[in-house]
């Protein structure tokens, strides 16, 4: 049976045109609808004209770095919840935490089976899906957290949230005073159950709490299990 939902819509940036239309025809078997791109700049366009659901991005590409597409992709409005699985042939951690630093969701290593990417691909639409979260504004010190809106203010000021970071965030506020172990985070933001290391979650932990400033101290290191976050 088809994964994809109501033709979710794929947006590719590869540049080998063999692997991009593997995965452009894995995934229209899966059930989405499948547009390519083999450079930055194009792709960029692509996304801006066409708000796909998902990208799928290979950091190496002519035109425009990989990198700096993500990055600009996350500063524009019509994208900037979009979420974006780098899929590429470095696999050092340092190249993993450039990539999530860029505003990735996900990363995975070439070569990969097709298998794996449509399990990847689904998991990242599950929980940075477009569909609203329902509930009450959240004021915590001196945040506050529209679910709706999927916006973070910080002192009154709005703040550039991804859909991961903004995830994290309203995971960390709705358990606040509880310890969640990395394994926990793992699994209820970013849908896996596995991961090789801690790095992905201590990423993006350091990038909240650099974009929330003094409130970040809410945030705190239990060590050697996760994180909690206590009011100030």
């Amino acid at each position: 049976m088809p994964e994809g939902t109501n033709m979710e819509t794929v947006l590719v940036l590869e540049d080998d045109r063999d692997l991009a239309e593997s995965v452009r025809l894995h995934l229209e078997r899966a059930g989405y609808k499948c547009l390519l791109a083999r450079d930055g700049l194009e792709g960029l366009g692509i996304a801006r004209r066409f708000s796909p659901d998902l990208i799928i991005l290979d950091p190496m590409l002519p035109g425009m770095p990989g990198g700096e597409v993500c990055r600009l992709l996350k500063k524009t409005e019509s994208t900037r919840q979009t979420p974006v699985i780098m899929l590429t042939a470095k696999g050092e951690e340092a190249d993993k935490v450039l990539g999530f630093m860029a505003g990735a969701d996900d990363y995975l290593v070439k070569p990969c089976s097709m298998v794996e990417l449509g399990l990847r691909v689904r998991a990242v639409l599950r929980r940075c899906g477009r569909e609203r979260e329902t509930g009450a504004v959240i004021n915590i010190g001196a945040v506050t957290i529209d679910s709706f809106r999927h916006v973070v203010a910080v002192n009154g000021a709005e703040e550039h949230f991804t859909s991961t970071e903004f995830k994290l965030l309203h995971t960390l506020v709705k358990r606040r005073g509880r310890v969640l172990s990395r394994d926990v985070l793992l699994r209820d933001v970013w849908g896996i159950s596995k991961e090789s290391d801690g790095r992905t979650v201590d990423t993006h932990i350091t990038r909240l709490r650099c974009k929330m400033g003094k409130a970040g101290e809410m945030i705190k290191t239990v060590r050697g299990f996760g994180y909690k976050l206590e009011c100030a």
